[in-house]
């Protein structure tokens, strides 16, 4: 594929021209007004320059969303990331400030290392309240593979429509061929959907996420109460890294988190927008194809994904820090504990995590004695966790992911819940210091070798076992 930019700075502030049947024609229900800030806009063409710098030349760091695509790029970073910020504090400074007023706060803070997430769906309001801000943006979005026709050419109307390139993220073709001539199309439908959303959606945003210091979400409080009723406009990620890598190191903007569906919608009807056919159609919450149909009336819109599972688990893993695992968890990923993790006074009623055929769940016997074994048969890489930890949690996927890598490679790959009794045991005998602690038992000594660093991705703990095998 080619590399392009749009051939202009912004874009006309009407952005009325002609668009296909995959739009809603607006409504007149008033005027909006945009930032005090004095925007140029210019006409923009729907024909695409490609007489330009590729964007590679112009970004200045190592590992970009995806190699060969572009949106509306800065040519240099605007601005480094303060790592002393305090995204509490300035998620209660924004809370009543309007969604323009946060896109720019977003854009003007990191520039270039920011990307908006874009699913199909009404997620477009972002992408025009970006343009609204007068700032360059980009825009990338996760093609599963198994979209509707009505969004991919949605896909298409958006981009000619704001003259820019989505940036797209793709699975793994060995990890969806492995999937599918194993259980088939549509596994997802016998047990559960979360194996099948790792693989085509966790995974390749994972990828997307590690080349940028900070990303933009359209999740709004009102689409699910059960998971997302407590989101801030800005916060630390507690489940994906960013470019720097380790806890932290990913910032997370969710501007229109205190809008209501209903305001969304006139406010793409007011801008005479591309919206996506399928919601004439009754889809409300647009997802894969075969996961996603529409509601009926007075149904909730997350009711129209993975309508055959529980209720209360709407949710696919792009936000899985949403998903409370025990009272005591503060969404927004803070807590006074120097371990990284909540005080949870009733750790046994937190739902198990690092759940894997590839993953041995080893008792405190089982422990003890890998613990004295001098001389062990094959290596083992073991996770010490507190299933309530939200640091465990965030490394939940990239944990599984190495043990699936590592199956039958004679590398044993286990856990062991070191919170509640244990605790006092593993501070004392396993080096635990904090939660996550992440040993390697190798085969000629009893001393297990503690995994020195916050970098809990797959790839690094890879390289971790490789360095000692």
């Amino acid at each position: 594929m080619a590399l392009f930019t749009s051939s202009s700075s912004s874009i006309a502030g009407s952005l009325s021209h002609p668009q296909s049947s995959q739009k809603l024609k607006a409504h007149p229900i008033g005027s909006f007004c945009p930032l005090d800030r004095s925007l140029k806009h210019h006409s923009v063409s729907t024909r695409r320059q490609c007489s330009v710098t590729p964007v590679l030349a112009e970004l200045k760091r190592s590992d970009p969303i995806v190699p060969n695509a572009a949106t509306m790029v800065a040519p240099e970073v605007v601005e480094n990331v303060e790592t002393t910020e305090d995204y509490e504090e300035l998620a209660r400074q924004l809370v009543r400030a309007s969604p323009l007023e946060i896109m720019d706060k977003a854009l003007e803070k990191f520039g270039n290392d920011i990307g908006i997430a874009f699913s199909g769906a009404e997620d477009v309001a972002l992408i025009e309240y970006a343009r609204l801000t007068g700032r360059p943006f980009r825009v990338f979005s996760l093609d599963t593979g198994r979209l509707n026709l009505e969004t991919y050419k949605f896909f298409d109307a958006v981009e000619k429509h704001y003259g820019i390139h989505i940036e797209y993220m793709f699975p793994d073709a060995v990890e969806v061929q492995g999937l599918v001539r194993t259980k088939g199309l549509f596994s997802f439908y016998e047990d559960g959907h979360q194996e099948c959303c790792r693989i085509r959606k966790v995974r390749p945003l994972r990828r997307a996420l590690k080349g940028l210091r900070a990303w933009i979400t359209g999740q709004r409080k009102d689409q699910s109460p059960g998971t997302r009723a407590e989101i801030p406009v800005v916060q630390v990620d507690p489940t994906f890294e960013g470019l720097e890598g380790g806890v932290g190191s990913l910032i997370k903007w969710n501007p229109v988190a205190n809008v209501n569906g209903g305001d969304i919608w006139n406010f793409l009807r007011a801008m005479n927008v591309p919206v996506n056919a399928l919601h004439l159609q009754g889809y409300v919450s647009i997802g894969c194809e075969p996961c996603t149909r529409p509601v009926l009336p007075g149904q909730h819109e997350r009711e129209g994904r993975w309508w055959w599972e529980d209720a209360k688990a709407k949710e696919c893993g792009l936000h899985k820090g949403n998903i409370r695992q025990q009272e005591g968890v503060h969404l927004n990923g803070t807590n006074g504990n120097v371990n990284g993790a909540v005080n949870n006074t009733n750790g046994d009623a937190a739902a198990d995590i690092f759940s894997s055929e590839s993953i041995v769940n080893l008792s405190r016997v089982g422990i003890e004695n890998l613990a004295k074994l001098g001389n062990r048969r094959e290596p083992w890489l073991v996770v010490l966790y507190a299933p309530w930890c939200r640091f465990c949690q965030a490394m939940e996927e990239s944990y599984i992911d190495i043990a699936e890598k590592l199956n039958g490679s004679g590398v044993k790959v286990g856990k062991f819940r070191a919170d509640g009794e244990h605790k006092s045991y593993a501070q004392k005998k396993l080096q635990m210091g904090s939660f996550p602690t992440i040993l390697f038992f190798p085969t000629h000594s009893s001393q297990p070798i503690k995994y020195p660093s916050e970098k809990r991705d797959a790839d690094s703990l890879m390289a971790f076992v490789n360095a000692l095998r």
